[in-house]
């Protein structure tokens, strides 16, 4: 596969003339947060992060989806994290949409580069830092790992998008497809992140309406998406953020091909008691 560009962020505002009307939405099932929307001042700072920035996407919400967390982080040369993680038990990803970044997990370190996905267990120490001469930026996607007794917690891992073959949805000659970043019957992983690719006027033909969260940030192209019971124009640099139920589809509009980043939780059963 060639490589690819992605849609990242650069921030700014827009001017006194623009007109207040815009396709951001929230709703009980679901919100779409349009590209205009990240501007400078709804970024955040974090603790022990130098140089660096993070557009939240999306956060556990009780009542809405209550899974997980992803930023859109932007790293200036020379900035990064000795200690990027504050909080015990927790799993992450890493995708690098712009730039370059060294990624160093427990001592080693992994140059990542546009397309770069790193897994990054319970566990593993991890630290980050844009050595290079321009932003870096990438997405962080956070969750509480869910431990099952008798299974192990996955081991981290470093790997590029463009060294993966994505794996044809079936019956349809190809024009959807994932790219899988893990083995799906792998069950010592309680959430997936994966891209997925439309060619032009491929869709998802039914709306699925299942238990898993979905946050969903469109790398590159166009499509029309359903969400519950509107259909919704979205564009690369769009992002969607689904509660759990809530109906999907969609057709993907070209001329290009659509992909999104894909987050969904699997792989545990529904708690019944306290935890």
């Amino acid at each position: 596969m060639s490589n690819r560009t992605y849609y990242a962020p650069t921030g700014g505002l827009p001017p006194q003339t623009q007109l207040l009307t815009d396709r951001a939405v929230f709703t009980d099932a679901y919100a779409v947060i349009p590209k205009g929307t990240f501007s400078d001042i709804v970024t955040s700072f974090l603790p022990f992060w130098e140089d660096s920035r993070f557009w939240v996407l999306s956060r556990p919400l009780s009542g809405f989806a209550e899974t997980f967390s992803q930023y859109i982080a932007e790293v200036q040369p020379g900035g990064g994290s000795e200690r990027p993680e504050t909080e015990s038990g927790v799993e992450a990803v890493i995708f690098v949409v712009e730039g370059a970044v060294t990624l160093t997990i427990d001592g080693t370190p992994h140059q990542m580069e546009t397309g770069g996905y790193a897994y990054l267990s319970p566990m593993t120490k991890w630290k980050l830092r844009n050595n290079g001469h321009l932003a870096a930026r990438f997405h962080w996607i956070r969750k509480a790992y869910q431990p099952v007794e008798g299974l192990d917690a996955p081991d981290a891992f470093v790997t590029n998008e463009n060294d993966i073959t994505p794996t044809p949805m079936p019956d349809t000659n190809g024009v959807w497809a994932t790219t899988r970043f893990v083995d799906p019957v792998d069950l010592r992983h309680d959430m997936h992140v994966t891209i997925v690719t439309f060619q032009p006027g491929g869709v998802i033909p039914f709306a699925e309406t299942h238990v898993m969260e979905h946050g969903l940030y469109v790398l590159e192209g166009k499509a029309v998406y359903r969400l519950n019971q509107d259909w919704v124009e979205v564009e690369a640099g769009d992002y969607m953020w689904l509660r759990a139920f809530c109906p999907q589809a969609c057709y993907a509009g070209g001329p290009g091909p659509f992909r999104y980043l894909l987050y969904k939780d699997v792989n545990r059963h529904m708690a019944l008691t306290a935890r």
